[in-house]
């Protein structure tokens, strides 16, 4: 049984593993106190690898165990596990405001406006934007990290309060690695759901080696869009229909009635190649795809009902973004060499019914013919470049 706000999941789980390693020479059993902690997590908060519990900073970590264990994969998911973070959300995905230390920037969702306060990472590149954070689909993911801030010296800008750090597994020549996971549920009084992920690693030669991985996950709907009329007359009216008089506008919502009508689909796919130039430089090129696309409206109106509207405008919001690195990593002399460059274009276009504003502005629209509600588009594209090395 899988809870989250206001709804309830019947789940369904599979899980397909298949592991080929290649061989390995009989070796004696190490003593006790030699003995590696599995459960041990090693992170790179400070731009070098070293266990968690070493780590002399204000952080913590979800690492692959506990991120299966707990079914995350989404930011809600996640960002509930990390006491240092809280965030506020319309509902949609990736239109939260994010939170760390209590700061955050105000979430003004202006393109020309105030930059957030707590940074993103995905792997060495930021993908911190404006008007809500990129909300990664989590799967075959090493590692979370929480660094409570301020952490402008290491990770720069938009990292007053905190910065959140996505670690993806990497592509490895130790051999062939492959596994599929499904599941199907079911929101209470709600619609069904479900997602199908897969993940492929494969050596190409001693050297080289290739890790793609791909999802699809659907977020069933529990709001329902209940029949509804508006009348927008020169004077002021209750709510309800009452015939239309001279200079007066009646509209009904029967188009778009529907229940459970706030569902969401998101997909997408990551691939990565890792080459291994000589034992002390690797490069690796990767590249990030995710679309999501949201229907309805996530709030209700308990005039109406409980988890209902009556909304009269079709409603919906599109988010998708492409993400594209370069890692460097090397060896000079005594000296550990990284560049991380990275290109980053979003994308969002969204729709709402502000019908229920347009009730305080009758009088002054009827006089000029009357405006049968209101319909809000916001369409957002942005792009970010950020080269940067480390020594």
């Amino acid at each position: 049984m899988r809870f989250s706000t206001r709804r309830a999941a019947i789940v369904a789980l599979f899980t397909t593993t298949a592991l080929v390693a290649m061989p390995a020479l009989a070796q004696d059993a190490p003593a006790d106190d030699e003995t590696i902690d599995p459960t041990e997590i090693v992170v790179t908060a400070q731009k070098r690898s070293e266990s968690l519990q070493n780590v002399p900073i204000s952080i913590q970590a979800l690492g692959t165990q506990k991120l299966d264990q707990l079914n995350i994969s989404d930011f809600k998911g996640y960002a509930q596990q990390l006491p240092s973070v809280s965030f506020q959300s319309t509902g949609t995905p990736g239109n939260s405001v994010i939170y760390m230390r209590g700061v955050a920037s105000g979430g003004d969702g202006n393109h020309s406006g105030s930059l957030p306060s707590v940074g993103v990472y995905l792997d060495e590149q930021p993908v911190t934007t404006i008007g809500g954070n990129l909300d990664v689909h989590i799967y075959d993911i090493a590692r979370i990290e929480s660094l409570s801030g301020p952490q402008g010296t290491l990770y720069g800008a938009s990292s007053q309060a905190g910065t959140i750090r996505i670690i993806t597994n990497k592509p490895s020549t130790a051999g062939f690695e492959g596994s599929i996971d499904g599941e199907v549920n079911r929101v209470e009084h709600g619609d069904w759901g479900g997602k199908l992920e897969g993940m492929l690693n494969l050596p190409i030669s001693a050297n080289m080696a290739l890790r793609v991985v791909g999802w699809y996950q659907r977020d069933g709907g529990y709001i329902d869009n209940v029949p509804g009329c508006r009348a927008f007359l020169p004077e002021p009216n209750p709510l309800g229909c009452p015939p239309a008089t001279a200079g007066g506008i009646r509209v009904s919502n029967a188009a778009f009635v529907k229940d459970d009508y706030n569902n969401t689909d998101t997909w997408g796919g990551r691939a990565a190649l890792k080459i291994d130039l000589d034992d002390n430089w690797t490069v690796t090129p990767s590249v990030n795809y995710q679309d999501t696309r949201s229907h309805g409206s996530y709030g209700f109106d308990p005039r109406v009902g409980d988890l209902q509207v009556q909304h009269f405008f079709p409603e919906f919001r599109r988010d998708k973004f492409i993400q594209a690195g370069l890692t460097i990593e090397g060896k000079l002399g005594n000296w550990d060499v990284t560049y991380a460059g990275a290109y980053l274009d979003r994308k969002t276009f969204s729709s709402s019914d502000y019908t229920d504003y347009s009730e305080a502005y009758d009088s002054l629209y009827s006089s000029v013919g009357g405006i049968a509600g209101y319909l809000y588009l916001w369409d957002a594209a942005g792009n970010t470049i950020d080269p940067r090395q480390k020594v």
